[in-house]
């Protein structure tokens, strides 16, 4: 199907969904869960020829098994999508009404966006998680994942297609963009008159493509440069726990924390048994001049290195003097994602809370929670890391607008 053509198919079907009854919207959603746990030897079989060509191709391991469908994939995407059930439907919901001097009573409905495109890399579970959120918020999605994983993007999209019919939903709600050629994509990014909103997931270097290339909105979702911040007031087996889930547990997430900032009171006592644990896990440590004095055998950290997303087992160290320096690190570095701090102090870590202004700020957590299903969102879309629409992962309400609506008894203006 030609790009102007398939937009058009979706554009007329959004009306459509965009009025679906929760109930028939929820069918669907039920009848994938199903098919998928159902299928899962298919679905396995398909995801088994992406790792065989990802693996022959040279691919890191760190992003084979972000291509991987196991059964633990298999059940975390059953589990998002009975999350996405089981949240309330945003369409229709009157998010505020005020009451003018005149009688007009004035509110704010939530509608759907329409079309959203969404163009992905690696995790075919993406498929799912972005279909499912569309869905539920009344809007027609066209997915194009990476070419990676495309055996594994066809064997779940035929699914959908099955559960939309079960449902008695047009299957134009829903396309699967299976083409490889680049300038397909661009041509589709040109069509801001049927597609209205573009979401990139994937390294910077897709979503800045996509940027150049698009006459649709984006919502950004740039690089992950996530840091931990150990406090002088820090519970250190608290701290070690924390720093190590939030480097090591999946490293090649957007998630992960890419630098760890110690206070230097306690550096001299953290730092070593910190880094022997991390190097435990495999993790290559790149150091301050201060952090190579404390830990032995570690390469002196680049200028470069403290804006990087290394999306592996590396990770770099500085030791700061004080709240102040790590938060102007964190400014000057980070991309606005996902930025902890381990203290035991209440007010020092409202302080952090308060001057660290990324997408998610914890105290006392990983990084790694930086997710919707973690947030208890269901399914996200992805993680934005601009200010414009939203902020943050986006679940079913970020996928909506609010538009103005006013209930009058024959008010005029005078």
């Amino acid at each position: 199907m030609k790009p102007d053509k398939l937009a058009k198919t979706a554009k007329k079907a959004a009306h459509t969904i965009a009025h679906t009854q929760t109930e028939q919207k929820d069918k669907a959603l039920l009848a994938l869960g199903q098919l998928i746990g159902d299928k899962k030897a298919y679905l396995m079989l398909e995801n088994k020829k992406d790792i065989e060509a990802a693996k022959k191709a040279g691919l890191a391991k760190s992003l084979i098994d972000r291509l991987r469908i196991d059964d633990k994939v298999i059940k975390e995407m059953q589990a998002s999508i009975r999350d996405v059930v089981n949240l309330a439907d945003p369409v229709g919901e009157i998010v505020k009404i005020w009451k003018r001097p005149n009688g007009l009573q004035v509110g704010r409905m939530r509608i759907p966006i329409g079309v959203i495109f969404v163009i992905y890399e690696s995790r075919p579970n993406v498929t799912i998680e972005a279909f499912s959120l569309c869905l539920k918020s009344g809007n027609c999605v066209i997915l194009k994942g990476g070419s990676e994983a495309n055996h594994s993007n066809r064997a779940l999209f035929s699914l959908i297609q099955e559960a939309l019919r079960e449902a008695g939903i047009s299957t134009d709600i829903a396309h699967l963009v299976d083409v490889k050629d680049r300038s397909y994509i661009y041509d589709l990014l040109t069509l801001e008159e049927y597609i209205d909103l573009v979401i990139p997931r994937g390294g910077e270097e897709l979503l800045r493509s996509v940027v150049e290339h698009s006459r649709i909105p984006v919502l950004k979702h740039y690089k992950g440069v996530c840091h931990v911040f150990v406090d002088k007031s820090a519970d250190f087996s608290m701290a070690y726990e924390v720093c190590l889930n939030a480097k090591a547990q999946k490293p090649a997430t957007c998630n992960a924390m890419e630098t760890l900032l110690v206070h230097e009171s306690i550096a001299k006592d953290f730092l070593p048994e910190m880094a022997k644990r991390l190097r435990k896990s495999g993790v290559e440590l790149k150091g301050c001049s201060k952090t190579v004095r404390i830990v032995k055998g570690i390469d002196p950290a680049r200028e470069e290195d403290w804006s990087e997303e290394y999306l592996d087992l590396v990770l770099s160290i500085r030791v700061v003097q004080d709240m102040g320096e790590a938060i102007a690190h964190i400014r000057t570095y980070g991309s606005s994602h996902t930025d902890a701090i381990v203290t035991s102090d209440y007010q020092r870590a409202w302080r952090f809370l308060r001057e660290v202004n990324s997408s998610l700020v914890l105290v006392n957590a990983s990084t790694r929670l930086n997710d919707g299903f973690q947030l208890g969102l269901g399914a996200e879309m992805g993680i934005s890391t601009t200010k414009l629409h939203a902020f943050g992962p986006m679940g079913l309400e970020e996928l909506t607008v609010t538009k103005f609506i006013a209930f009058g008894e024959g008010q005029l203006r005078v």
